[in-house]
Order: structure tokens, then C-alpha cells, then sequence
């Protein structure tokens, strides 16, 4: 008997025909022998509703008080799917993220799980129970309700699978696995047997959107083994789990992309020590992100400084550099019709030769880089927005990821 905790996401329990099929799947896995945990998250469209609604009330909803709210959504799906199991003749029982005492932090919308007390989940299946839980939310010392932020209903699932030292943490999602690159826009992309957390984390960062960064964090941190599967059809899904030092990796994994770029430049800046901090200094003080950095000297002596952020800081992050520019001389260039591309793959680490295929590919199909970035399994490059589909069809055949025999399987996007 092993112990299952499964994830579904909003769009796996949209309808309550979808969260009937989706007890179907969870007395299958009872059936086959399992102790199963549920975590699941509001219904398709209902977190937005709920926000809508607050939006509509007050301008600046207090932070407390809308985590109550959008809280609600999951105790409704929790109910109606354990309605579901207890209809087809399977002891369900439902909580909400106190009731479990997931203790976080008081950080409301944004929280952090500090610590989990499962005894009552731990009960109820040595009692033969399925145990649902509504995922995204917790409970803070003060007992105020707290919400992990979009995409946090897959941290609860991975925290509980630690806290119950579960076998295997499966996240059910609208697409079947984990693929080498979106199969929207390379019909060929093939479904990855198994990925490593290391190339997971790499992937979800780099603009992956099927698992969220910290529940890919958190379950290499605790050691929970993930596997990605598919709501609307069976299959194997992806592994996620640690580097098999048996097998032989393959030189790439995957290829992600980023669409919400954007592009900063101050050229000729004084080349002095500390150059870097005074440009950069007030960016991160407007707690704005900065991805890829590339700095040239040129033999006048002056400094060409170039970054990228997200593309909805944009016009923040601009006006801050040309502050910046006035005191320190210079000039602004800015760009928002910018891609990040990238290559992930831990095979990387024993094979040469990987960055001068990926630039001939590109140069090959007249792809012009304009910023590079590398780690030990990873390679990115800035390119124009209008290549990216190209570039993407171009490095994933270049790499020998096509797959002649796939197809798109994708629904849609998860919420």
C-alpha cells in the first residue's frame, strides 16, 4: 500500500461533471490499493470572481480580509468532491487549510507554509478515509487566514506529501507531462518520461507555467517525488525526481521561452568601480526583479550597461534609469518586443559544444542574439519577439527533441 497525495487544479474541477470524473480517478487509485490524500484548488474562474467582487467594493482591498474571501472559493470544491466520493460509496471527509493547521506566516496573499500538523489527515486514513483538502491557504499564529499566492495550491499538495511522508506527490493538470517545449507552438514536442528537479526548477522559472516554483523548491528540498498527469486522459505523465547517477541524461531536456521580457540599456556610462550598484541600486530599492545583466567597456573608457525586466515594470524601471542616466551622464535605450530563450538540460554539465549548435541554429534562420546568459544547465538568449516561434522550432530540431509521432495535447491553460 503506498500513500498518494494528488493535486487538481482549477480547471481539472471547473464543472461538477469535472469534479465527478475526478472522483472516478481518486477510488481508481483507492481501487489499486493507495491511501489518498486530495488537494484541490477553487474551480476554473472563481479566485478571479471572488477578486472581482472585492475590486468592486473597495479600491484596495485590506490584505487580510481578501484572503478570507478568495479563500472560500476551495471550500467549495472540497465539498462537492467529497459529496462526489460519498455518493459512489467512499468515506471522504473535507478540510480547509486551518482545520488541517497548515501554519504559515503572516505574509496575507503571498504566505509561506512554516509548518504542518497532519495528525487529523493521519487519522482519518488509518479510519479507510479519503481526505480532501483545499489547497492555496493556511492559517497564520494569529489565526487569520492566509493564501499562498496564484499557483499555491501545488505547494500544499507537496508540503502534505512531506509532512505525511508520502510516496509520490501527483499533480493532475490539463496536460499530459512535461514536454520539451510548449506543443503550441512545436507540434512535434514529445512528453518527457522523467525530468530532474534541478531541470524542473530551470524550466518553471524560465516561463514554464505547468508547476510553481516553490512546490518544485519545496519538493527537492523534502525529497517528494512529483509526477505530472493529465485530468482528461490516463497515461504515465513525467517523474520529477533527483539525477540518477546510472542513467545517462540527455544533453537537452527542454527548451523554455518568455514572453514578458523587456529590455533596458544606459550606454556610455562612466566605467568606475561601483558602476553596477549605482545603476542597479535604485532598481532593486523599487523592488523591481532584474533578470539577464550584461556590461562591455569599450577602449574610451566608458561603459555600455544593459538588463532585462519583467515587461509589466517596464515603464517604472525606465523612468527610475533615467534618473539614474541624469546624474551619472549617459543614455537611455529601452526595448519591450523581447524574448528570453532557453535551453535546459543537466546533460550540459558533460557535454561540449552546446552553445556554438544552439547560435547556429539561430544564425542559421537569421536569428540575431542580443543577450547571452548560462549556468551549468542552462543556456538563455534575448532575441526579437518576432523570432521566437522560429527560434523555438529551429534549436528544438537542432537538439533532436522532435518527436514524428506527436501531437498536441494540450486544453488550455490551468488556473
Amino acid at each position: 500500500m503506498a500513500l498518494i497525495v494528488q493535486k487538481y487544479g482549477g480547471t481539472s474541477v471547473g464543472t461538477t461533471e469535472r469534479i465527478e470524473n475526478v472522483a472516478e480517478k481518486i477510488i481508481k487509485s483507492k481501487e489499486a490499493g493507495n491511501d489518498v490524500v486530495v488537494v484541490v484548488s477553487a474551480m476554473s474562474g472563481e479566485t478571479n470572481r471572488l477578486i472581482d467582487l472585492a475590486n468592486a467594493i473597495h479600491p484596495r482591498p485590506p490584505a487580510r480580509e481578501l484572503d478570507m474571501l478568495v479563500s472560500t472559493g476551495e471550500q467549495v470544491t472540497i465539498a462537492l468532491l467529497t459529496m462526489a466520493l460519498e455518493k459512489r460509496g467512499y468515506p471522504a471527509r473535507c478540510y480547509t487549510g486551518a482545520q488541517v493547521k497548515i501554519l504559515t506566516d503572516s505574509a496575507h496573499s503571498k504566505a509561506r507554509i512554516q509548518e504542518i500538523d497532519a495528525k487529523v489527515v493521519s487519522e482519518d486514513l488509518k479510519q479507510g478515509r479519503v481526505v480532501v483538502v483545499a489547497g492555496f491557504q493556511g492559517v497564520d499564529p494569529s489565526g487569520a487566514i492566509t493564501t499562498l499566492g496564484r499557483g499555491g495550491s501545488d505547494t500544499t499538495a507537496v508540503a502534505l506529501a512531506a509532512a505525511l511522508k508520502a510516496d509520490e506527490c501527483q499533480i493532475y493538470t490539463d496536460v499530459d507531462g512535461v514536454y520539451t517545449t510548449d506543443p503550441r507552438v512545436v507540434p512535434k514536442a514529445r512528453r518527457l518520461d522523467r525530468i530532474t528537479f534541478e531541470e524542473m526548477l530551470e524550466m518553471a522559472s524560465l516561463g514554464s507555467k505547468i508547476l510553481q516554483i516553490r512546490a518544485v523548491e519545496f519538493a527537492g528540498k523534502y525529497h517528494v517525488p512529483l509526477r505530472v498527469l493529465s485530468s482528461f486522459q490516463d497515461g504515465p505523465g513525467t517523474l520529477i525526481t533527483f539525477e540518477d547517477e546510472d542513467m545517462e541524461e540527455p544533453l537537452i531536456s527542454g527548451i523554455a521561452f518568455n514572453r514578458d521580457e523587456a529590455k533596458l540599456t544606459l550606454l556610455n556610462a562612466p566605467d568606475k568601480p561601483g558602476i553596477a550598484g549605482s545603476i542597479l541600486g535604485p532598481i532593486s530599492a523599487a523592488n523591481i526583479e532584474v533578470d539577464m545583466i550584461v556590461q562591455n567597456v569599450s577602449r574610451s573608457g566608458a561603459t555600455d550597461f544593459t538588463f532585462t525586466v519583467h515587461r509589466n515594470e517596464y515603464e517604472r524601471a525606465k523612468d527610475i534609469l533615467d534618473g539614474v542616466a541624469k546624474e551619472l551622464g549617459g543614455e537611455v535605450f529601452g526595448d519591450t518586443k523581447i524574448v528570453k530563450l532557453s535551453l535546459v538540460g543537466v546533460g550540459m554539465r558533460s557535454h561540449a559544444g552546446v552553445a556554438s549548435t544552439m547560435f547556429e541554429a539561430l544564425a542559421g534562420e537569421g536569428i540575431n542574439i542580443q543577450m547571452i546568459s548560462t549556468s551549468e544547465i542552462k543556456i538563455s538568449v534575448v532575441i526579437d519577439e518576432k523570432y521566437l516561434e522560429l527560434g523555438v522550432r529551429a534549436l528544438h530540431s537542432a537538439f533532436g527533441l522532435d518527436d514524428d509521432d506527436a501531437t498536441v495535447r494540450v486544453e488550455g491553460k490551468e488556473a
